[in-house]
C-alpha cells in the first residue's frame, strides 16, 4: 500500500491524531490489515454460506 492511500484511509477512519503522533505504528498497522486480507480466501460461490445457518430449537 503506497503511503498517500494509506494517509487517506487512516483520515477516514478519523485516525488523523494518531497519523499525526505516530505515523510508523499507522502504516505498520495498514501493512499488517493489508497482509491479513490478502490471505482471506473468497468463497467459490456468491451463495456459499461460510457457516451453517442458526435455527433454534435443532440440535437440542
Amino acid at each position: 500500500m503506497d503511503k498517500a492511500t494509506m494517509e487517506l484511509l487512516a483520515r477516514r477512519a478519523g485516525l488523523d491524531k494518531a497519523l499525526a503522533e505516530f505515523p510508523e505504528d499507522v502504516a505498520a498497522a495498514a501493512k499488517q490489515a493489508a497482509d491479513v486480507t490478502s490471505k482471506i480466501k473468497a468463497p467459490a460461490s456468491a451463495a456459499a454460506e461460510p457457516w451453517p445457518p442458526m435455527r433454534a430449537g435443532r440440535g437440542l
